[in-house]
This record gives structure tokens, sequence and C-alpha cells, in this order.
């Protein structure tokens, strides 16, 4: 079974007011990562210094559940509802559809004035009316099903280089997963703020989820583990490094 999935920002642009007062939001979620998965709630090896700065200056739930499954814990996120109600209670056989009639937060910000962008993993339904073109966001890259290269993914897609659907249509990506999407993520941010609209940034990666896989200089940073190890970690190393990252884009 799939674990989930650790909040890791919420509301992190929060302080980036816009000339009209509505506060900007970035929300980062990743997968199958646990509590004691960061350093700062006690990993004795895994490296997050970003996010444990972020973490000393920030306010922390610490008594936040998930649940069991990923589906349902992002549909319970992003409607507000009990999950079970949303038609949402695992994450195979049709069970992590979020019901056409639940309204997300993307909807609700959009009749308030903003742009939302959802970046990653999805994994609330991949046709109409469930894809998240179709709840509210304005903006989407993100890979199919539950993981890159599941059946209702791109055929032997892969987390290098591997082909994403950009607003519906698939297109090439040059990179590291994670790193393509944070960089379409910041983009939808800078473009946002250019346009001096108020926006919700979702982006949720698909790491540290397996199959576990990531770029070889972060498994250097882990050498005494195992190698199944030195990739989990360095997955996650890898996220921290674009939570820290600059407002540019490689993107094309």
């Amino acid at each position: 079974m799939e674990h989930i999935s650790l909040l890791l920002i919420l509301a992190v642009g929060i302080s980036l007011a816009t000339a009209k007062g509505k506060p900007n939001i970035v929300f980062v979620i990743t997968d199958e990562q646990g509590y004691g998965d960061l350093a700062h709630n006690g990993h004795p090896y895994v490296k997050t210094p970003a996010i444990d700065k972020l973490h000393s200056e920030s306010v922390a739930l610490d008594d936040y559940h998930v649940a069991p499954t990923c589906s349902p814990t992002r549909c319970g996120l992003l409607t507000g509802h009990w999950t079970n109600r949303t038609g949402v209670w695992h994450t195979v056989n049709g069970r992590s559809m979020l019901r056409g009639n639940e309204i997300t937060i993307a909807s609700l910000l959009k009749e308030n004035g903003y742009t939302s962008g959802m970046f990653g993993k999805w994994h609330l339904g991949d046709n109409y009316p469930y894809r998240p073109e179709d709840r509210g966001f304005d903006e989407v890259y993100r890979h199919g099903g539950g993981g890159v290269g599941q059946t209702p993914d791109v055929w032997n897609n892969n987390y290098f280089d591997g082909s994403y659907f950009h607003n519906g249509k698939i297109v090439v990506a040059k990179g590291f997963c994670t790193d393509v999407f944070f960089d379409y993520g910041i983009q939808f941010i800078k473009d946002s703020a250019a346009a001096k609209k108020p926006f919700f940034a979702y982006i949720s990666t698909n790491a540290p989820h397996g199959p576990l896989h990531c770029p070889q200089k972060y498994m250097d940073l882990y050498p005494d583990e195992p190698k199944a190890s030195q990739a989990f970690y360095g997955m996650i190393t890898n996220i921290d490094d674009n939570v820290a990252r600059p407002a540019k884009s490689s993107k094309s």
C-alpha cells in the first residue's frame, strides 16, 4: 500500500501580498515521505537545510494527520471534506477520482480573482471531469496516474527526460522530474507576479515515492547507505534544493 505524503509548505508565499491585499499561496506536498524524514524532525541522515530553515521561521502543524494512502489525503487538503465523502478512499480501481460535485480550493480562489497552477502529481482522475484543469486550475503540468510511467501516464515514461501533460498536451521535458515540476511552478509564480495577479501554486511532487530514482550527485551524498536509501534520501534532498531555488526557470 502507498503511504503518504508529508505536507512540507503551506502558504509559504503568504507574505507576498498583492497590491489588493490578497496573499499569494505556495503549497508544496511530497509523496511517500514520513513525518520523520526531515532533519528538523530528527532524521539522523537526510539533509534538508532549506526546509529546516523554513520550519524554524514558520508555524508548524505538528499534530496533523494524513489518510492511509495518498489520493484521499490530497482530496481532503484540496476540498476540506472528509475523504470518503468525496468518493476518494483509495488509489486504485476507480477509487481515486474526486466526485464532480466537489469544490476545490482552486475553484474557490478563482471566484475571488486568483489564478491557480498545479504541477506534478494529481492522482484524483485523469479524464474529464476529474482532471485538475476541470477543477479550477488555470495552468497544469503533470504526469498521469499515481506515478510516472503508470497506465494513465505516457507510455514508457521516465523520471529523467520524460514527457508530461501541459494543459492537456504531451510535451517533452529535459531533466529530472522534480526539477522540471519546480521549473514550471516557479515560472508560473513569476508570470503571475508580473501580471500582478494573486496566485495559488500547488506543487505536488511524485518524489520520494518509488521507484527510487534521482540524480547521481544526490545519491553520492549518502555513500554509506544502501542504494535504495541513497535514492530515497537523495530525492528528499533534491526537493530541499528546489525549495531553496531562486525564482528562475529553465523551462523553454
